[in-house]
């Protein structure tokens, strides 16, 4: 989603954007951006991170995000129909990820490449990505995972890396489509079961602790403490919001813990002490 959490104002970029030649050949459109700045700290893009752009129009979405004023900007954007717009140059930091962290690394702008996909969003017309738009975020999603060796367990959406605050690309983006074209990680959700949790009661502590160790070991931003609460909840429910998106409310259940517990053994990550 388009984030306007702004950039501190002595960030915003003054320099002509450095946008000449397109990254990929997939691309149709250059539209450069004004907000965008070289990556902090020598970090290069280790991070593909989706979003939805949350408005009416995806032309309204490249005008907002070309505008100086609303500080926010993207590398990518992918219309309805497929077409490809480049807005920042991959070897630059775009504005695109807000507040944000993920195994620790908090600035998530630095160590990451954002593609806006164009969807209205929850609360205006939020539908399902077209097949076109899928195809093309496969396809410019492999060449920027082979450019720049992102991992699976690092292309992840907005939700991920900022729990709470943000919830796109949401429900119906096709997770297990690009996983199976090679892209992402995906283990299929085991199904709805007994909860282990209800909202009258609250968990166990080892069940908190191993949930949180679980979440932690693929990298969400909770501590691992064994107390059960809002912030924990919150993160819970972004994981199951890419990872078991038939439900996604939160509560601690019977299948939102086996599906983190193949995801981890999937991933070969290994479980947070």
């Amino acid at each position: 989603m388009v984030d306007r959490t702004f950039e501190d104002a002595s960030q915003v970029a003054l320099h002509v954007p450095d946008l000449s030649e397109p990254d990929s050949p997939l691309v149709e459109r250059l539209h450069a951006s004004p907000n965008m700045e070289p990556r902090q700290g020598g970090l290069k893009p280790t991070i593909l991170l989706m979003h939805y752009t949350g408005m009416e129009s995806c032309e309204k979405a490249i005008d907002w995000l070309s505008r100086p004023e609303s500080k926010v900007s993207c590398h990518y954007v992918i219309d309805t129909d497929g077409t490809i717009i480049q807005m920042v140059g991959e070897r630059m930091r775009a504005w695109h990820a807000g507040v944000a962290s993920w195994r620790g690394e908090r600035d998530v702008n630095s160590a990451s490449i954002g593609i806006e996909i164009h969807n209205p969003g929850h609360g205006k017309d939020y539908r399902d990505f077209p097949d076109r738009q899928m195809q093309a975020v496969s396809a410019l999603s492999k060449e920027i995972i082979a450019r720049w060796g992102i991992a699976p367990e690092r292309v992840l959406g907005h939700s991920d890396v900022a729990p709470g605050r943000k919830i796109d690309p949401g429900e119906r983006f096709d997770w297990a489509g690009l996983a199976a074209a090679g892209i992402g990680r995906w283990v299929e959700p085991e199904p709805l079961g007994p909860l282990i949790e209800s909202h009258s009661r609250q968990p166990g502590a080892g069940d908190v602790a191993h949930v949180q160790r679980l979440l932690a070991s693929y990298g969400y931003g909770v501590a691992v403490d064994g107390v059960w609460g809002e912030a924990c909840r919150t993160v819970l429910s972004a994981f199951q919001l890419h990872f078991r998106p038939q439900h996604f409310d939160g509560v601690i259940d019977a299948s939102t813990v086996a599906t983190l517990e193949r995801l981890i053994d999937a991933s070969d990550l290994g479980v947070t002490s």
